[in-house]
């Protein structure tokens, strides 16, 4: 039949209009019991059942689905799927047909699960092996969905009642004990024989089958070798000769590893997902100098363009790998340290990839100890499986196209933070040469008690005037940047690798001796006066009562729901600290609240230099990245370092604070799902056990949720505070006109002429208040953000053609208008801070011992790779050194 008017970009001409009445004869003859079917829609995608009214209206409104070439929900037949089941009637496209309509929804699920039944392929590849080995029992599955729950229901079979019910206790959290008593409850209440489990346990075990399952293999004591492969049999370590069981069948360590291969698999053959396996090629928005998608990355297109082959084919998968290690425990004063392994499917749009429900943890590394640069071990079964993907690829029905293909897979990206950055390279993050870009020319020297990593002036151009300054170091910059090491390079240096096994603050008083040593910035030296050793203060801290000022400002912050946490809760008035926070929480507070919460404590420049620092963050953090932004933020980081090289002491400039000019920040996607991992935990004597067990469990519900309606899933939950859409406040103006829901009572305050040219207005986006300290208590900082569950990123359709000069704007509408505004990268060539104390604050009293702890760490040659330098306690006479001190403080005056 031809089908070419779906593809008409008039959807109004006649031709049209009669293929889509042709549609709704066909639909007829595959309705619901409710009367309803699937839309084909370009909004409903084929997961909405809509009335056939509101179908038609759809089709017309919005046109066919691109993919949906195939009526395969509608009468069209699947290839390679079967046409009937035992003991039941079915469909042209072999899913099962109840009665009832629930059972639809877990009919589809089974068979999406199991793939086709019939197809000729080979035995070695067959569907059913690859998706695991619970596929044996799509059979009783399927029977468990066509019993009955009691005699004479027929609302609910024993099998989707049981997976709402397992759907509900995972999205509410219920604990087992809770749920066991619940189950205890209905066997009372319904009628003998009905179909229920009568424990947590034995839900679990029928839901098994819905799971894909993990494997576990046992591992040496000592993380030495994995009893795996060619050491399944041993019983000894083969490097150590530790033994494999502890008390004779006891494994020492368990390493829980979850087979990538089935999870991919079944990505492609969810009616749900499978189109969405090719977003990055056929729906993304190509836009150049654009960065929204990883696809837009030179990376991806320069990997596309090494290997055309694994490119040619949208389905080919980009993985990414995120690992970081947390406690199990919780805040409970218990060391544990367990590493999951997690992987990401770039091949998604942006909105489904970065989501928890997505995310596939691959391995799960038993604690208590982390394995450090012995992860490679751990490994090990990942590694295998990538490369096997890679070479051999593996066999999969694709469900969106009604057809098998080879599935290939690669790894792009590892993402993670600096410290598991050397545990998966193996490369040292401590010592002199810690930064792997600088390499072998890190910019590092010792200082009292550690390794700062100064010299940023080195990224400057070499005519820069601040190069011949000696406001930062105490000297001029000569040296250029250090050189970009090749690939060839690299491998050199692999080449000398053997394999071998084996509330705080900077500005210390050791600090202030590192700037007496480096001969700079001189209000900030200890000053002897009488029996007193003073430590006046600094310019850049605050005292105490800023501090709880400061506190107070963040007690007030209150954000939008889902933008943030709750930061108040961390933060104690009284004490002028804070406490507790989260990555998400950090990066909110400099990035909105710093700049802000700053201005009525430091001066200009101070404040100047974290503002801009806190804007680079903030546009690096975006959800929409400019190349052009990018190459400015290159720029500025290394003016803004310089700044701060001014302004800091010596001290403050660790390993990480150097890598901001080496390294764009990545955020850890792992921060999101350890927590949800620590929720797992259950039984406390076994928290790797609980975490595997609940994962599988979780992994099916979520895949069932896709296929379940009229119940509320992860994937159709209500935002928590849900704004009342019908009261639309009226405004001429579209920002006074917003669908929100008013909080508080109404308070009248009359403005100024003056405060009224001061105001700013700013569009409908999302936006919250921030109290300005500085100005008054009538004053409000207003910040626009967008929702972190929001993505405003545009989609290929090529059947709807759009206008260049088309704008949706009103001429009497306020908007603002740059989306993001430009950093200018503010510096004098010659200028310099009046004063780096405060001469309004007293200073502090310290001890006069401190002038004998620690000596300075002498620059030197440093081992390629080195740990952190031992230092070791020598006893000196503390009236000697206290009259040395003094006197070379008085010949470098």
């Amino acid at each position: 039949m031809d089908r070419s008017w779906m593809q008409l970009q008039n959807r109004l001409c006649n031709e049209y209009v009669e293929g889509v009445r042709t549609f709704i004869q066909a639909a007829k003859q595959h309705l619901r019991v409710d009367n309803k079917t699937r839309c084909p829609c370009r909004q409903c995608l084929n997961v909405r059942f809509q009335d056939l009214i509101i179908v038609e209206q759809h089709l017309i409104r919005y046109g066919f689905s691109s993919s949906y070439n195939r009526w395969i929900h509608h009468g069209d037949e699947v290839e390679g799927v079967s046409h009937a089941q035992p003991d039941m009637c079915s469909d042209s496209n072999g899913c099962a047909i109840n009665d009832n309509y629930v059972d639809d929804e877990i009919n589809d699920a089974i068979n999406d699960m199991h793939g086709p039944r019939n197809k000729e392929v080979n035995s070695n590849e067959s569907i059913g092996h690859e998706i695991g080995r619970n596929g044996k029992n799509i059979d009783y599955l399927f029977s468990e969905a066509h019993r009955e729950l009691y005699p004479g229901c027929t609302k609910f079979s024993a099998l989707s009642f049981l997976v709402k019910l397992m759907h509900i206790k995972v999205l509410n959290r219920w604990s087992n004990k809770s749920f066991d008593m619940l189950l205890e409850l209905l066997l009372d209440a319904f009628p003998d024989g009905a179909n229920i489990p009568k424990s947590h346990y034995d839900a679990k075990k029928m839901l098994r089958d819905f799971g894909l399952g993990y494997d576990s293999i046992h591992a040496c004591k000592y993380d030495c070798a994995l009893f795996w492969k060619e050491n399944e049999t041993f019983h000894n370590c083969p490097v150590c000769n530790e033994p494999r069981y502890k008390n004779g069948k006891i494994p020492q360590k368990v390493l829980r590893h979850f087979p990538l291969k089935p999870r991919l698999q079944r990505l492609f053959m969810s009616r749900y997902t499978s189109a969405d396996m090719r977003w990055h090629k056929e729906k993304r928005f190509h836009e150049d100098g654009v960065l929204r998608h990883p696809a837009d990355s030179e990376v991806w297109k320069d990997f596309d363009n090494q290997y055309p082959w694994f490119a040619q084919d949208a389905r080919n998968v980009r993985l990414g790998l995120a690992t970081d290690g947390f406690n199990p425990f919780g805040t409970m004063s218990n060391n544990y340290s367990m590493w999951p392994v997690v992987l990401v499917p770039y091949n998604m749009p942006p909105w489904k990839c970065m989501k928890e429900s997505f995310f596939m943890m691959s391995l799960l590394i038993p604690g208590p100890h982390a394995p450090g640069k012995d992860i490679d071990i751990y490994l090990r079964p990942l590694v295998d499986e990538l490369k096997e993907l890679w070479h051999d690829g593996v066999h999969t029905f694709d469900m969106s196209s009604g057809d098998y293909f080879r599935m290939h897979a690669c790894l792009l990206w590892t993402i993670h933070d600096f410290p598991a950055y050397g545990n998966l390279s193996g490369w040292s993050t401590k010592g002199y040469k810690a930064c792997p870009t600088c390499n072998e020319d890190t910019s590092s020297q010792g200082i009292r008690s550690k390794i700062c990593y100064m010299g940023h002036r080195r990224f400057l151009p070499l005519n820069h005037s601040w190069r011949r300054s000696r406001q930062h170091d105490g000297k001029p910059e000569h040296r250029p940047p250090p050189k970009t090491l090749s690939g060839e390079d690299i491998l050199q240096q692999l080449s000398h690798v053997y394999n071998s096994r084996p509330g705080k603050t900077k500005d210390t008083e050791k600090a202030r001796l590192d700037l007496a040593d480096m001969k700079i910035r001189n209000e900030l030296h200890l000053q002897l006066k009488g029996n007193k050793l003073l430590k006046p203060h600094a310019c850049y801290t605050l005292t105490f009562e800023e501090r709880k000022e400061f506190c107070k400002f963040l007690k007030s912050v209150k954000f939008p729901d889902g933008y943030a946490a709750n930061i108040s809760r961390n933060v104690n008035i009284s004490d002028g600290k804070i406490l507790g926070l989260k990555s998400h929480d950090c990066h909110v507070l400099l990035q909105r609240l710093l700049p802000v919460g700053i201005r009525p404590y430091l001066n200009k420049d101070i404040c100047t230099a974290l503002v801009e620092l806190s804007g680079f963050f903030q546009k690096l953090c975006a959800k929409t990245l400019y190349v052009a932004d990018l190459e400015r933020l290159e720029e500025g980081i290394v003016i803004i370092l310089c700044k701060l090289e001014r302004i800091f002491p010596p001290a403050f400039f660790d390993i990480m604070i150097h890598l901001a000019c080496i390294y764009l920040v990545r955020l850890s996607l792992l921060d999101q799902n350890l927590g949800t991992l620590k929720k797992y935990v259950r039984n406390k004597a076994r928290p790797e056990g609980s975490i595997a067990e609940a994962y599988t469990v979780n992994e099916a519900l979520t895949f069932c949720s896709m296929y379940l309606h009229g119940i509320e899933t992860c994937f159709t939950r209500d935002e928590r505070n849900e704004d009342n859409r019908e009261e639309q406040a009226s405004g001429h103006l579209s920002i006074f006109s917003q669908q929100a829901r008013p909080i508080g009572g109404r308070q009248l305050q009359q403005l100024s002429k003056e405060e009224l040219e001061k105001a700013h207005c700013y569009s409908g986006h999302q936006v919250f208040y921030l109290d300005d300290y500085k100005n008054g208590q009538n004053w409000k900082v207003v910040q626009k953000v967008q929702h972190r569950h929001l993505w405003d990123i545009l989609e290929v359709d090529n059947n709807i053609e759009v206008d260049a000069n088309f704008d949706e704007t009103n001429k009497d509408d306020a908007y603002q208008e740059n989306e993001s505004c430009d950093i200018e990268w503010s510096f004098e060539l010659d200028d310099q801070l009046e004063r780096f104390d405060r001469i309004n604050v007293n200073p502090e009293v310290i001890n006069n011992n401190i002038l004998c702890m620690g000596d300075r760490n002498d620059d030197g040659d440093d081992d390629f790779i080195c740990d952190d330098i031992i230092e070791e306690d020598i006893i000196v006479d503390n009236d000697n050194i206290v009259e040395e001190w003094l006197s070379s403080e008085s010949e470098s005056d």
